[in-house]
């Protein structure tokens, strides 16, 4: 009775420091992105991500941004000044986004629309314009309700917007095919 008294014990101590480790790289790692922001430029573009509970940008053009095994940001994203916190803390929902100098980047994005298990990966290239906030926005597409019963029963396609200031410039849809599940994210024409 001890002796499995004693290892419930253990294995509560083990997930508590587990949670308090994640936690504490949580609180490091947001020290070092203060510490490391410069102020805001004129001449770089801000780049945001939500509509999930959850977005992180994997990287942009060759710096990695958020490792996608442990979830912590790069340091040398950190020592380059390109991320910034929107809250004060990276435990709140998508404190992440980009303060980048003007001009064309791949950017590398993953949204969690249902959990943290499962990301839905957006690769974009596009040309940045300085002084300018761009929004990827994820949403489902619930506009598309029609056709046969087979059609309206799959579910809705989930869509990002690419919003510059307020304004949506480009739509990514990655539609849902009934043969073989979901597709690949394409480009719509507004």
């Amino acid at each position: 009775m001890n002796r499995i008294f004693g290892h419930s014990v253990i294995i509560s101590l083990c997930g508590v420091l587990l949670s308090a480790c994640q936690s504490t790289q949580n609180a490091v790692d947001t020290v070092r992105i203060k510490y490391a922001e410069k102020p805001e430029s004129q001449t770089n573009a801000l780049i945001y991500c939500s509509g999930t509970e959850n977005c992180e940008f994997e990287r942009i053009n060759d710096i990695q941004i958020v490792d996608p095994l442990t979830h912590r940001v790069n340091s040398e994203a950190i020592r380059e000044g390109i991320v910034r916190l929107q809250g004060s803390s990276l435990s709140q929902p998508n404190p992440l986004y980009l303060s980048v100098p003007a001009k064309q980047y791949e950017v590398v994005i993953r949204f969690y629309p249902i959990s943290q298990d499962r990301a839905e990966k957006l690769h974009v290239i596009h040309q940045f314009k300085a002084n300018q906030r761009y929004t990827f926005h994820m949403f489902r597409d619930r506009s598309s309700r029609t056709g046969s019963l087979l059609n309206v029963s799959a579910p809705d396609p989930l869509c990002v917007d690419l919003q510059q200031e307020k304004r949506t410039i480009r739509r990514f849809c990655r539609p849902y095919n009934v043969l073989t599940g979901l597709g690949e994210f394409v480009e719509k024409k507004l």
